[in-house]
């Protein structure tokens, strides 16, 4: 693979940066709330559908309740992605426990393999038979693989490849989570401005994907980096440490 250098940030630059940041806070907070009322209203609006499929004959209420367990959990999700948001605008809150970071995986590849079959693009898994669980926020967690698989995908555009896929460096107290695609690959030139709010390369991106992504990293006090393919396309990689310091994180 071909890493991407990392050079010190200009203090212009740098100053740009925390101006954005400091925009974004503002954004942030008031998308949440935006969000909120809308996102409360459906939730009761899907209580009172399943209340209605449940006078339906046996095949219809069977068919209906993977369907109605699945846009449960994304409302719990963007509930807590509100919250997140919230937390962004100030200070970045996470709710450590035990993840299974296989569970969490299948979760988000299983929610995006329809869009992205859509345009011929397969998502795959690979993952080691015993992956041992790691100590983070399960929805931080997987938002931050939401946004990677997501951007995958995006990258690729039509007819490719996204492959998710775990290593564990006992010794150092690690998890990698690759995403890799088959897309263009990354632009050196741009390598620094990947990470930062508001920079995108979409004609529809918001520029906020990776940056959530690095934020969720830094609070649990890991990293996302980037580099080009052995062959085609990019890696984004994920690391986050297996357990962490009680005495520092409580």
């Amino acid at each position: 693979m071909e890493p991407l250098p990392v050079t010190p940030m200009p203090q212009d630059a740098a100053k740009a940066v925390q101006e954005k940041q400091l925009l974004l806070s503002r954004l942030l907070a008031r998308l949440a709330h935006e969000i909120r009322n809308p996102l409360s209203s459906l939730d009761i609006h899907v209580q009172l559908l399943e209340e209605d499929v449940a006078h339906t004959p046996p095949e219809v209420r069977a068919r209906s309740a993977a369907r109605f367990r699945i846009i449960h959990t994304e409302i719990e999700r963007l509930n807590n992605l509100v919250k997140q948001f919230l937390s962004l605008a100030g200070r970045t809150a996470v709710n450590r426990q035990p993840v299974q970071v296989a569970a969490v995986t299948d979760h988000v590849c299983a929610l995006l393999r329809p869009e992205a079959a859509a345009h011929g693009i397969e998502i795959a898994l690979e993952l080691p038979e015993a992956l041992p669980p790691i100590v983070a926020d399960p929805d931080q967690l997987t938002q931050a693989l939401v946004n990677l698989v997501l951007n995958a995908v995006q990258a690729v555009g039509r007819e490719g490849r996204v492959l998710v896929a775990a290593r564990v460096e006992v010794a150092a107290n690690q998890m990698h989570i690759a995403v890799t695609d088959t897309g263009k690959g990354i632009d050196l030139e741009n390598v620094e401005a990947l990470f930062e709010p508001f920079y995108t390369t979409k004609e529809d991106g918001s520029g906020l994907g990776l940056w959530i992504v690095r934020q969720i990293a830094v609070a649990h006090g890991g990293m996302i980096r980037a580099e080009n393919a052995a062959t085609r396309g990019a890696v984004f990689t994920l690391t986050l440490p297996l357990r962490v310091n009680e005495e520092n994180h409580g």
